[in-house]
């Protein structure tokens, strides 16, 4: 089973890559951006460990900006939903979700010790749609496989989904999201608000599920 902090490290990095140029190949934002969150992280984490705000803060600075978080937010809330929430709702659940994987997430990044990242050339690049795989090597010397699924939108390309370690991240949460407005009536704010707990949620699904490797 692979651990708490190597799979968070996997679902941080896949949830958030990287920051992009509109000229740049689906393989140069996800290798550039890995090697600036890295190098940020490894000048500071020292002061990261001690302020957590400044962590959460350079990782929405550098991760941020380049996911297409209104496409992937709609997914998580499928058509059946998110045609029912207004425009606030829709900002209050993108932050609550970017908010809640930094937090879950980012103390398992600060763990991270330069083990390897390998990012692989993009593959089924149609100018639409890519996908990027990348090998992230554990504390065991194992390595882990992450796919990244990037959509170019207004000439930047921007990740719409990932599969980490074999687990398709939006299908999970997806499938979250719908329990949830189960078991709250469908109450769109009480799922909204509680999006954090739900992360958590997920994170222990993805924690329990089997270990699969590279090899």
């Amino acid at each position: 089973m692979i651990s708490i902090l190597r799979r968070g490290l996997l679902v941080l990095l896949a949830a958030f890559p990287l920051l992009t140029l509109a000229a740049q190949t689906p393989h140069d934002v996800v290798q550039g951006t890995t090697t600036e969150l890295l190098g940020d992280l490894k000048a500071n984490k020292e002061q990261y460990k001690s302020n957590p705000n400044a962590f959460y803060d350079s990782l929405n600075r550098i991760l941020g900006p380049v996911v297409d978080a209104d496409g992937i937010s709609r997914s998580i809330m499928t058509v059946k939903y998110s045609r029912k929430a207004t425009p606030e709702q829709m900002q209050r659940f993108q932050e609550n979700f970017k908010r809640s994987l930094m937090q879950f997430y980012g103390n398992a990044l600060l763990e991270y010790n330069n083990q390897g990242i390998i990012v692989d050339p993009a593959k089924a690049d149609d100018g639409k749609r890519a996908s990027v795989g990348m090998k992230v090597t554990g504390n065991n010397g194992a390595v882990y496989p992450v796919q990244y699924t990037l959509e170019n939108i207004g000439g930047e390309w921007k990740v719409r989904n990932v599969i980490v370690n074999g687990i398709n991240i939006g299908k999970l949460f997806r499938d979250q999201f719908a329990d949830a407005m189960q078991r709250n009536g469908n109450d769109l704010d009480k799922t909204i608000d509680g999006w954090a707990g739900e992360v958590a949620k997920a994170k222990q699904a993805a924690d329990s599920s089997p270990e699969k490797t590279v090899k």
